[in-house]
């Protein structure tokens, strides 16, 4: 997993719900036509769309769950590839603004800001809300090759996507009313509905483009960034951090899902992948930029470093050295490092292995 702009998730969920009701989320990392293929939607662990939902596949439990409370036209539809008559969807003439969510688990699927009425009997959008929310994969039934449009997260059938729709995309995604269900806006979604609640973490052990390579890796980790913390200049540049007089140590924030990875994991994965006995050095990048430090973001965060620094002390890990690591409560501001820091290890080619 790699970096993600997601300041828009930081908030909290009820008031990202009314918001994103409201409008499709922009700049987003692929194109209105580059949706997920059935091939890259095939991997394990947690996924992330770019705009914060969890798109992570369904278990099974889950997806019966989900299947039993179904209509049985909207069964035949979204588990059976069916399609609905022409001009008798009653989203078809739907002329309010909102999000169309999937109808099996509430993915955000498509806008009415991207709806248009391309006269074929079924509802019509040039673009999807977001381009990670909808797969695609070939469909050769009926003596045709068509490409078929899915739910990302839970592999439901939402009907076709051709090359003859509008500007800006030239898209037209066909969909079947009964595979979706409409929010108008203003009104709250519901919490399947929602973009992953998340929270942050920022650890500092030495060079950041190691350590942000590392989180970056773990499963429920949305996001890893470089930065600067616990100093007391604003702004510091990466000039300004190695001179050692800006008292700012290497930092990455950490944005993960609690649901998925607990904050004690995450401390735990810290430590295995860093040396926390050597006072102010990393191997051979010596300063205080590069000690260990935990900026916790709250006092929760704070007793689990700490119980976590008691346990591994008293059960005489790191050959029963001191650990030098500093528990902070109160860091200060994160600021992030200039651009060419961050994915500095993808960027180049490179990858730390992950003790976890």
């Amino acid at each position: 997993m790699r970096r993600f702009r997601i300041a828009l998730i930081l908030a909290t969920a009820a008031a990202l719900a009314t918001a994103l009701a409201a409008g499709p989320v922009q700049g987003a990392s692929r194109k209105a036509g580059d949706t997920m293929t059935a091939d890259e939607l095939d991997r394990d662990g947690p996924r992330y769309s770019a705009s914060g939902y969890d798109i992570t596949r369904l278990s099974a439990a889950e997806q019966a769950e989900r299947v039993a409370k179904l209509t049985p036209e909207q069964a035949r539809i979204t588990q059976r590839a069916g399609t609905e008559a022409a001009f008798c969807g009653t989203l078809l003439d739907n002329k309010k603004e909102g999000v169309y969510l999937c109808v099996v688990c509430g993915l955000p699927l498509f806008n009415s800001e991207n709806k248009f009425d391309s006269g074929t009997g079924w509802p019509s959008f040039y673009a999807p809300y977001d381009p990670e929310h909808v797969g695609t994969r070939a469909d050769r039934s009926h003596g045709m090759v068509r490409t078929e449009i899915f739910c990302t997260r839970c592999n439901a059938h939402l009907g076709h996507v051709f090359e003859d729709g509008p500007a800006p995309s030239g898209l037209r995604y066909c969909l079947n009313s009964e595979a979706m269900t409409f929010v108008e806006k203003g009104q709250p979604l519901p919490p399947e509905s929602r973009p992953a609640e998340v929270e942050n973490a920022y650890f500092a052990g030495g060079c950041f483009w190691g350590v942000e390579d590392v989180f970056a890796q773990i499963p429920g980790v949305l996001d890893a960034v470089s930065g600067y913390m616990g100093g007391h200049v604003d702004e510091p540049s990466y000039r300004d951090v190695c001179s050692g007089e800006t008292g700012h140590a290497e930092t990455v924030r950490v944005t993960f899902d609690p649901r998925r990875v607990g904050y004690r994991r995450l401390v735990e994965v810290f430590f295995k992948n860093h040396d926390p006995t050597t006072l102010n050095r990393q191997g051979p990048d010596v300063g205080t930029q590069y000690r260990s430090a935990i900026f916790a973001a709250d006092e929760g965060q704070a007793a689990a470093a700490r119980r976590i620094i008691r346990e591994l002390t008293g059960a005489g890990a790191f050959g029963g050295r001191p650990i030098v690591t500093e528990v902070v409560e109160d860091g200060g501001a994160f600021w992030e490092a200039e651009a060419y820091h961050q994915d500095y290890h993808a960027q180049h080619g490179g990858s730390c292995r992950v003790n976890y």
